[in-house]
């Protein structure tokens, strides 16, 4: 069987964690599975430092979507501006996937509908109305408003919030 290759693929760095992130990330979303793993072998282990035998890759799906996650040591983090963002269709899957990411992360990366995990990754949790919401002009200030006001978002009052504009 070939294997399809998605064409652009998000490439995580983890130091030492690429196995406890993808079984974290599989464990919440639907249709996600770890597919292949790849170890360090003597020319790896020797350019990089790292023990030959460990995990150098966990190539994962999330909802369909490929990754790749790597084991590569602490020379680089996570910073915000990377993230991932998960469009939700009602305030369940909102809560699910905001109580889950951000499980064990920093409490004060969370704002507006983004937070960071406790791998430093960056999510925006967002309703998938929000493009429709915030591409109105005569609303989009409404909803913005709102949404400065949250840290998890709440469609109930974005959706209050955009109609509460009346368009004539």
């Amino acid at each position: 069987m070939e294997r399809k290759i998605q064409k652009i693929t998000p490439f995580l760095w983890f130091n030492n964690q690429a196995e406890e992130a993808v079984e974290f990330y599989t464990s919440i979303f639907p249709d996600s599975k770890a597919t292949i793993t790849t170890r360090y072998g003597a020319e790896g282990a020797e350019a990089s430092g790292i023990p030959k035998g460990t995990v150098m890759t966990v190539e994962f799906q999330l909802a369909g979507q490929q990754f790749v996650a790597l084991n590569g040591g602490p020379s680089f983090k996570f910073t915000e501006a990377i993230s991932f963002v998960v469009n939700c269709d009602s305030q369940e899957e909102i809560d699910h996937y905001w109580n889950q990411l951000s499980e064990g992360g920093d409490p004060n990366a969370q704002m507006c509908g983004w937070l960071k995990d406790k791998f430093g990754v960056s999510w925006q949790i967002v309703p998938s109305m929000l493009g429709e919401w915030l591409n109105d002009p005569e609303r989009a200030s409404h909803v913005m408003k709102a949404v400065l006001r949250m840290k998890k978002l709440d469609m109930t009052v974005m959706q209050k919030a955009f109609e509460s504009v009346r368009v004539e």
